[in-house]
C-alpha cells in the first residue's frame, strides 16, 4: 500500500507553547486511523497541525511525498487536506446548497493513480438525504447534527486526499451518530478515502478504523491495528486512563 501522510518529529503548538513534542506517524492510501487520547493530550492540535492551523516549532509533514509544513492552510486544502473541526465552520449565513457550490474543486485522482468518482453536492445529497431536504435553508435553521452532515459535505466537495474529522459525533443525538457512523464508514470502507478521525467514543471509530494511535502528553504512546484495541478493552482503557468497576 502507497504511504499517503508522513508525519516526521512534529513539534506545534499554539504561539510559544508547545503541545506535540517529536510526533512521528504514516498513514497508506485508503487507510482510516482512529486517533485516541484523554481530553487535552494533544488530539486536536495535531489535527489542527495538519491543516496548517497552529504554530510548528520543528519537522516535518508530506502528503503523497509532497511537503505540507511549509504550505498555509489555504494551500493544504488545495493539497488535498479535508478538515472538519469540532467547530464545524459552515458558512451560517448561506443556504445548504450554497455551502457546498462556494467551495467545490474538481476530483482528483485515487489510490494507484486510477480516476476516482468526484464529490459532487448530489452525491453528498445521495450520502446525507436530510441535507437533500433542507438544501434551501440556510446553515442557522440546521440542527447540530445536520450542520455536521453539512461540515463533512462540505469537506468532502473539496475532493480531498486524506480527511480530518475531530471529534464528529460529538454532542449529537443516538439516531444521527448512527447516520453519520454509517456515511463514514462508507465514505472510508468503501469510497476509499484515507481520513484521521478523533474521537471521545473509542469503539465506533475503532470498528471503521484499519489503525489506531493513542496520544498521551502529545507523545505517542501506542499505535497499532485497530483490531489490536478493539478486542483489548482492557489494554484501551488503561491507554486512556479509564478505570474499570470491580
Amino acid at each position: 500500500m502507497a504511504e499517503l501522510l508522513k508525519v516526521e518529529n512534529l513539534r506545534a503548538g499554539y504561539g510559544e507553547a508547545v503541545v506535540l513534542n517529536d510526533i512521528s506517524l504514516s498513514l497508506g492510501e485508503g487507510e482510516t486511523l482512529a486517533l485516541l487520547g484523554r481530553n487535552g493530550t494533544g488530539k486536536t492540535t495535531l489535527m489542527d497541525t495538519l491543516a496548517g492551523a497552529t504554530r510548528q516549532h520543528g519537522g516535518q509533514i508530506f502528503l503523497g511525498g509532497q511537503p505540507l509544513h511549509t504550505l498555509p492552510s489555504h494551500e493544504r486544502a488545495a493539497a488535498g487536506i479535508g478538515w472538519v473541526p469540532q467547530e464545524r465552520n459552515i458558512f451560517k449565513s448561506l443556504t445548504v446548497h450554497e455551502n457546498l457550490t462556494a467551495v467545490q474543486r474538481p476530483g482528483r485522482k485515487g489510490p494507484g493513480g486510477r480516476e476516482s468518482r468526484p464529490w459532487t453536492p448530489e452525491r453528498v445529497y445521495e450520502m446525507f438525504p436530510r441535507l437533500a431536504e433542507r438544501k434551501t435553508n440556510l446553515g442557522t435553521q440546521l440542527s447540530g447534527g445536520e450542520q455536521q452532515m453539512l461540515a463533512v459535505g462540505r469537506a468532502l466537495v473539496l475532493n480531498p486526499r486524506l480527511l480530518l474529522l475531530d471529534e464528529p459525533l460529538e454532542g449529537l443525538a443516538p439516531i444521527i451518530v448512527e447516520e453519520l457512523l454509517r456515511a463514514i464508514a462508507r465514505i472510508t470502507r468503501e469510497e476509499g478515502l484515507s481520513a484521521i478521525i478523533v474521537e471521545q467514543h473509542p469503539q465506533a471509530i475503532l470498528r471503521i478504523s484499519h489503525r489506531a494511535v493513542v496520544l498521551d502528553h502529545g507523545n505517542v504512546v501506542h499505535a497499532s491495528a485497530a483490531d489490536t484495541l478493539q478486542q483489548d478493552p482492557e489494554l484501551l482503557d488503561r491507554l486512556l486512563g479509564v478505570a474499570r468497576k470491580l
